[in-house]
């Protein structure tokens, strides 16, 4: 049986696109139109380091590509 987060509830979505549900405690949610893969849940603290650590490993290419 499936827990109810208040996936649908259309206040969770912010700019109807980053999900945010502090009562949520999943990490990786599914996006709306499940066709559309998944997405992070933006409440849990560890989603910005995980947005921060894709930062970083992409300047890091792109500084070691240029030196």
């Amino acid at each position: 049986m499936e827990k109810d987060f208040g996936h649908e509830n259309p206040e969770n979505w912010k700019w109807d696109t980053f999900y945010f549900n502090k009562k949520d405690s999943r990490l990786i949610v599914p996006k709306r139109l499940k066709l559309l893969g998944w997405t992070l849940n933006f409440a849990h603290p560890i989603s910005y380091l995980i947005i921060a650590s894709i930062f970083v490993f992409v300047f890091y290419q792109c500084y070691r590509n240029n030196v």
